[in-house]
C-alpha cells in the first residue's frame, strides 16, 4: 500500500475527482460479444456497467462520516456529495472527455489503466499530456518492468514502464512529482507476471499550487 502523508493529502480540496480505476478484466469473461472484441460494443457495455455499479459503490464506500469530521476539524461546512455521472474518456484526444468540457478536477486516480490504453511509450507521453487538462493532482499506481501477465492459460502483453521513464514523462508533461514510492517484488510471488515491483506516484500540475 502507498501511504501518503497527511500534509500531502491536505492539498486536495475535497472537490471533484475523476476516478479511473475500473478494471473490466474480472467481468469480461462472463459476457460474449461480436468479433470486434475491443470495439464500441465492449466500451458501451463497460459504460453501462459503471452506471449500474455507481449507486452500489457509493453505498458500499460511504465516506460521509469521515468527510463531515474533517470539515469540522477544518472549520468548514459539509455541503454533501455532488451529483456523479459516468463519462466516456479517450486519453488519445486532447480533451479526453470530448465533446464535454469540464473545469480541472482536484485529482485523478489511475491504477493499471493508462498503460493499458497505450501501445508504446510515445503514446503514453501524449496520453499523460492529454489527461493533464482534466486535473490538478494525479495519483498513479502500476507495475514496473512488466511485459506480460497471465489470466488462466491466456497470456497478455503489457507496455513496459520503468522508473526513469515515468519520472521523465511526468516532468515533460507539466507535472511536479511529490511522492514516488517503489515496492520491490517479493521473491515468493508466482510467475503469472514478470513485473519487478509496484510504483505509487503523487504528482501535481506545475500551476496547481
Amino acid at each position: 500500500m502507498c501511504r501518503l502523508r497527511a500534509s500531502t493529502m491536505a492539498e486536495f480540496t475535497g472537490g471533484d475527482d475523476y476516478q479511473a480505476e475500473f478494471d473490466p478484466k474480472a467481468y469480461l469473461g462472463y459476457f460474449k460479444f461480436g468479433e470486434d472484441t475491443l470495439g464500441e460494443e465492449y466500451l458501451n457495455f463497460l459504460l453501462s456497467a459503471c452506471e449500474s455499479f455507481k449507486e452500489i459503490i457509493l453505498e458500499a464506500f460511504d465516506w460521509t462520516p469521515v468527510v463531515k469530521y474533517v470539515c469540522e476539524l477544518e472549520g468548514n461546512r459539509y455541503r454533501g456529495w455532488k451529483k456523479q455521472i459516468v463519462l466516456k474518456c479517450d486519453v488519445h484526444k486532447s480533451n479526453p472527455l470530448d465533446p464535454i468540457v469540464l473545469p480541472p478536477a482536484d485529482g485523478l486516480v489511475s491504477s493499471l489503466c493508462l498503460e493499458a490504453a497505450c501501445k508504446d511509450l510515445t503514446t503514453y507521453r501524449i496520453a499523460l499530456k492529454n489527461i493533464s487538462s482534466l486535473l490538478k493532482h494525479l495519483v498513479l499506481s502500476g507495475d514496473l518492468s512488466c511485459s506480460f501477465y497471465m489470466v488462466g492459460p491466456k497470456r497478455f502483453s503489457c507496455l513496459v514502464l520503468k522508473e526513469e521513464f515515468l519520472r521523465e514523462a511526468l516532468s515533460e508533461t507539466g507535472f511536479i512529482i511529490q511522492e514516488f514510492e517503489v515496492l520491490v517484488r517479493d521473491d515468493n510471488i508466482d510467475d503469472s507476471s514478470d513485473f519487478s515491483g509496484k510504483v505509487f506516484i503523487l504528482a501535481r500540475k506545475e500551476e496547481a499550487i
